[in-house]
């Protein structure tokens, strides 16, 4: 560890070092941003860039080192915030650019918790255009480029967080899911996350107008990307604090009672009519048996009504779409976000009046359905995408290219609608590039998948370290 550079330390390593005045947060920080200044002119991940008052922060958290010890588990750890929620006194534009004036008024509360355990913040990060794409660019920041590869697109709609984590550019990256954009950007660069379940982390922007639809409340998530699966593990602990400000949030440990051994997963290769690329199998593979040799019971069994869920949940969220967000995205959008929301409801039809309803009240059996699933089997392997990776734009490129990018992603979108977390982890690499896997688990039990993950990852090794041997 100490014959690295600083920035290429996990949050884990970086905050036991502080705590134990091994080292001071000015230092990490400090790291943190020459890294970021160094590699993001290249990357476009960070687009709000607070090294200044980051650097500030580190020596106000150094000088109550020295008089009370930690402020908390995250003390000094240098973290990024996606620009789509509130910070305060910073613009919350969502990659459009006639919201660039949007200025918080306060923070939400991802960054109230994570900075009251001694995170600092060292920038916001990139998304697309409404955070609505399966990759990350837009017409106020441009593109932001994948490190491995930049024809390869690094996801959406967290993207920004994914490479700028990925890159050395802070040890956790703040994100959020509504469909995959935790997920896809982890697949995407090799990095690692848990999707939170439905009820787990509070979210809120202060600098909101109106309401969200009641899809997008019980769909959207928060949650932190990194290198390494102990570092999500870390970060979810601040992450569940309480906050009054969000309606569904339960108040619950964020570690549940140990299950007797062994434990279950079920472990399906399915796609649906979607052609299963040989590197996805191979990263299935090489995760079920990475879970088996760790003491998991691993059973080949295909989980319920992933289709259906999947399209009800769209159709739905279309349905929900086009009435509180198409006129903005109609109004402010560039003519590509245009374009891809008109393939969207093409693809999707959107659920309208009585059946919008209806669909909405078919989410509860499905739920029923995965739940009672879960009673024998508290985990589920599965793919994400069926493809490993896909170009940059490949969502620019009509029908074939949203079929390819977001049609084909039952396995992300079905656990939004069903509110359950889910686990993104690398299993192999294919021609250079890493391949993930997705693990689910029951409600309130990101930890178990944090287990899970973690087994692959002993196996497998971590990504970032690969990454970063190719630039010595």
């Amino acid at each position: 560890m100490s014959d690295r550079p600083l920035w290429q330390w996990s949050a884990c390593d970086l905050a036991a070092a502080i705590a134990d005045r091994r080292l001071r947060a000015r230092e990490a920080v400090e790291a943190a941003v020459d890294r970021m200044r160094t590699r993001n002119p290249r990357i476009n991940a960070v687009v709000d860039d607070l090294g200044d008052a980051a650097l500030a922060r580190a020596e106000e958290l150094d000088r109550r080192m020295a008089a009370s010890g930690p402020v908390g588990p995250l003390h000094g750890v240098p973290v990024t915030i996606k620009e789509n929620i509130d910070q305060k006194g910073r613009a919350t534009p969502n990659g459009v650019t006639a919201f660039r004036d949007i200025v918080a008024p306060g923070d939400s509360p991802v960054v109230r918790n994570l900075e009251r355990a001694g995170a600092v913040v060292i920038g916001r990060t990139n998304t697309p255009e409404f955070s609505f794409r399966v990759t990350t660019d837009n017409e106020l920041h441009g593109r932001t480029r994948n490190p491995w590869d930049e024809r390869i697109s690094p996801g959406g709609s967290s993207g920004g967080a994914s490479a700028a984590v990925m890159s050395g550019m802070g040890a956790l990256a703040h994100g959020n899911d509504i469909g995959g954009s935790l997920r896809y950007p982890s697949i995407a660069t090799g990095a690692t996350t848990v999707k939170p379940g439905l009820g787990r982390v509070p979210a809120y922007n202060p600098s909101a107008k109106a309401e969200r639809g009641l899809l997008a409340q019980i769909m959207s998530v928060q949650g932190v990307i990194a290198r390494e699966v102990r570092d999500v593990r870390l970060a979810m602990g601040p992450l569940v604090a309480w906050d009054p400000r969000d309606p569904w949030m339960v108040p619950m440990p964020f570690e549940g009672p140990s299950l007797e051994p062994p434990i279950r997963v079920a472990f399906t290769r399915e796609t649906y009519g979607f052609d299963l690329h040989p590197a996805v199998e191979e990263a299935l593979l090489s995760a079920r048996d990475a879970l088996r040799d760790a003491g998991y019971l691993v059973e080949e069994v295909e989980p319920p009504l992933v289709r259906e869920t999947a399209r009800e949940a769209l159709r739905c969220l279309m349905g929900e779409v086009r009435v509180l967000m198409e006129p903005d995205v109609r109004k402010y959008g560039s003519a590509t976000i245009n374009a891809i929301f008109d393939e969207y409801f093409r693809q999707f039809e959107p659920h309208v009046g009585d059946e919008l309803l209806a669909g909405m009240a078919r989410r509860a059996h499905y739920v029923r359905e995965w739940l009672l699933f879960l009673e024998r089997h508290p985990l589920v392997l599965t793919p994400f995408l069926p493809v490993p990776h896909y170009r940059w734009d490949r969502d620019t490129e009509g029908a074939e290219g949203v079929r390819e990018v977001f049609a084909d992603g039952l396995y992300g979108i079905s656990m939004n609608f069903l509110g359950l977390p889910a686990g993104i982890v690398s299993a192999s690499m294919h021609e250079g590039l890493p391949v993930g896997v997705q693990i689910v688990g029951r409600r309130f039990r990101e930890d178990l998948i944090l287990d899970a993950l973690e087994a692959v990852e002993r196996r497998v090794g971590v990504m970032a370290e690969r990454l970063f041997a190719r630039e010595e």
